[in-house]
């Protein structure tokens, strides 16, 4: 082999080597911004669930849950308010819940002027029955 064909072939492989090793950062960088985004969106989900316990017990004192759960049935709040506890529910995904949302829950469509968020109770009853909650830590 000559010279020059040997170059090539080396600096074919070095190439190659770059973008195989650009390649893997890529795709570490990617796993990465996932992974803080994860955690980010986790922990601002968790704030929030955090803020609806803290305003609830501020009228219900004791038990979170018990009193989010309280701050659902009563009436005395606008609906707007009561949808973001029954979220929190959701997000706590304590079993405990689950009679006072089946409660609420119709399957209906959601009138959100007259009843709790049918969307949300579903998705809440789903997540404290053991569904897909990957933010649960954050809220607990």
């Amino acid at each position: 082999m000559r010279k020059e064909e040997k170059n090539n072939e080396s600096d074919g492989g070095s190439r190659l080597a770059r973008w195989k090793k650009i390649g893997i950062c890529a795709v570490l960088g990617v796993f990465v911004l996932l992974g803080v985004s994860y955690l980010f969106i986790c922990l601002y989900i968790g704030a929030h669930v955090k803020s609806a316990c803290a305003q609830a017990m501020q009228e219900y004192p004791g038990d979170r849950l018990e009193a989010v759960i309280a701050y659902v049935e009563s009436e005395s709040h606008s609906l707007r308010k009561r949808n973001k506890a029954v979220w929190a529910l959701g997000y706590l995904g304590d079993k405990r819940a689950l009679p006072v949302l089946k409660k609420h829950f119709t399957g209906g469509s959601c009138d959100h002027n007259k009843y709790l968020c049918q969307g949300e109770l579903g998705k809440a009853i789903k997540k404290c029955e053991g569904g897909l909650n990957p933010c649960a830590w954050a809220c607990r």
